[in-house]
C-alpha cells in the first residue's frame, strides 16, 4: 500500500469510492472527533483514543468501530470480518452510496462516542509471560548447575525462545541435538536469536 500524508491524499487514492467517502468523512467531521492518520488511513479519535477509521477496498467502503463490539447495532449494520478471532472491533460495510443511511451512520458514531467517554474497551490480551521449560531441557539444567544459573539470569523473552526451540522438534532425536547445539550458548548467556538481531 503506497504511503498516504494526509486524509485529501488518501480520498484522491481511491476515486472509485471518493465521494462516498467523502460523505462519511463529513458526517464524522460534524462530531467531536479528532481527524488524523493512521495506518496510512482516515483514523478518528477522542482524547487520543481511536473509536473508528475509514477505509476504501476494491469491492468495498466501510467504516469500522474500534470498540464496535459495544455498540447495539439497531439496524444490523455491522459485521464481525473475522469471527473468532476480533473481539471488539466492527465493521459497516457499504457496496454504493445509496447504502449511506446518513442518520444511522450519524447515530452510531455518536452511539460510539459516548462509550469512549464512559471508558468501554476490550484491551487487547498480552501474551502470557509464564515460560514453560521443556522435560529435556529442565532435565538437562538440573544436572548442570552453571547452565541453570546463566538460564535464570537470561530475559523471559530469551528463555522462551529456547524452550519453544526444544518443544517445536518432533523426535528425540532433533530434540537431542537441538539440546546440545543451545548448552553452550546458554552457558554463555546469549540469546538464541542474538546473532541475527545485530545484523
Amino acid at each position: 500500500m503506497k504511503k498516504v500524508y494526509s486524509v485529501e491524499e488518501y480520498l484522491e487514492n481511491n476515486p472509485h469510492y471518493a465521494e462516498e467517502l467523502k460523505i462519511l468523512r463529513d458526517i464524522i467531521n460534524s462530531t467531536e472527533l479528532e481527524e488524523t492518520l493512521k495506518w496510512s488511513m482516515p483514523t478518528y479519535c477522542l482524547n487520543g483514543k481511536n473509536v473508528l477509521g475509514l477505509g476504501a477496498f476494491k469491492n468495498h467502503f466501510c467504516l469500522w468501530f474500534h470498540q464496535g463490539v459495544f455498540l447495539k447495532d439497531e439496524h444490523n449494520l455491522l459485521i464481525n470480518a473475522q469471527e473468532g478471532k476480533t473481539k471488539a472491533l466492527r465493521q459497516m460495510r457499504f457496496e454504493s452510496k445509496a447504502d449511506i443511511n446518513k442518520a444511522a451512520v450519524l447515530a452510531y458514531v455518536k452511539e460510539a462516542i459516548e462509550n469512549q467517554h464512559a471508558g468501554k474497551e476490550i484491551k487487547p490480551k498480552k501474551p502470557s509471560k509464564s515460560v514453560v521449560i521443556p522435560n529435556e531441557l529442565k532435565t538437562a539444567l538440573e544436572s548442570n548447575s552453571e547452565m541453570n544459573s546463566a538460564f535464570k539470569a537470561l530475559t523471559t523473552g530469551k528463555q522462551r525462545e529456547y524452550c519453544e526451540y526444544i518443544s517445536e522438534a518432533k523426535r528425540d532425536a532433533t530434540k537431542q541435538k537441538r539440546l546440545e547445539k543451545i548448552t553452550p550458548m546458554i552457558t554463555k548467556g546469549v540469546g538464541l536469536h542474538d546473532k541475527y538481531k545485530n545484523c
